[in-house]
């Protein structure tokens, strides 16, 4: 998870970590002791985010005239493309190792101030500082969130139509147009998050959520009290199969144990399942997996 980037944090947290893991591995420092490779200590994506960005293309018109600049040329102007394109690729890899170099650097140091930790404590503190994001514990899952529209009320054969973002809430910052999210999927609560964040954008807990299902095999529907939500992710059965896993297990924190008779005559009205931080909107409408929906 944190070597995914799933764990929002700074990178000197991050290096925290990785020295963390390893005083787990290797207990105190030395210099004849394994080193794991630094992508097996601390998140790639750190470091390329370092490098600079690719340069700036001219526009069509620009690139059109020197293409055919290039082609009078016999060629010429293609091949010198192609070695400015090595030199830059040779620089790149060459910044990425001295990042490497000096990132590794820094997490020896930390290494080496853990003298005398011993493997459980070394564990304990690393499983104390991932558990600080308060995401902690959810799973997460990378998706596009197409379409927030209010719920036009259930019409059998309703097709989904694209619809202009709205706020999930008054206090969330989603804006308009197709948006790359975290989903994550926790005991309590579904959350989305913007990639490297590590507040939520928006939090449902389960009295909240009245429905879920998948209209195919690339886009899942969550309903939240009077809003649709339309996500696009290749994992459409993993977050159904996670969201019914949740929801057997609230369902039944809810039973009565059976050597305790019921407080009150049976009803027939449904089971309200734990509300969590908010009101419950209604029971649970489960649907089926991928290949079938109703709106």
């Amino acid at each position: 998870m944190v070597l995914r980037g799933y764990v929002p944090t700074s990178e000197e947290t991050l290096q925290t970590l990785a020295a963390l893991r390893l005083q787990s591995l290797n207990s105190d420092f030395s210099t004849h002791a394994p080193f794991p490779r630094l992508e097996e200590l601390f998140p790639p994506h750190v470091l390329h985010a370092r490098l600079p960005p690719p340069p700036h293309r001219p526009p069509a018109k620009c690139r059109g005239a020197r293409l055919r600049a290039g082609l009078l040329a016999g060629g010429l102007w293609g091949q010198a493309l192609a070695k400015q394109r090595a030199e830059r690729d040779q620089r790149l890899r060459g910044r990425l190792r001295e990042e490497g170099a000096s990132t590794m650097a820094a997490i020896v140091e930390k290494w080496k101030l853990l003298q005398g930790m011993g493997r459980p404590e070394a564990m304990a503190a690393y499983v104390a500082l991932v558990r600080e994001w308060p995401g902690f514990g959810s799973t997460l899952f990378d998706v596009d969130l197409h379409a927030v529209r209010p719920r036009l009320g259930r019409v059998g054969g309703q097709s989904w139509q694209r619809a202009t973002l709205t706020p999930l809430s008054p206090q969330s910052a989603v804006g308009t147009g197709p948006q790359r999210l975290w989903l994550g999927i926790g005991a309590k609560a579904v959350s989305l998050y913007k990639p490297g964040e590590p507040e939520p954008l928006d939090s449902f807990c389960y009295g909240r959520i009245s429905s879920f299902g998948a209209s195919d095999s690339s886009t899942f529907r969550l309903s939240v009290e009077d809003r649709d939500l339309l996500f696009e992710t290749s994992q459409v059965n993993e977050i159904a199969q996670l969201l019914n896993t949740y929801l057997a297990s609230a369902a039944a924190q809810q039973l009565p144990r059976p050597q305790e008779p019921p407080t009150s005559p049976p009803t027939s009205e449904p089971t309200v399942l734990p509300q969590g931080l908010c009101p419950a909107a209604g029971p649970w409408q489960r649907q089926p997996p991928v290949g079938s929906s109703h709106s």
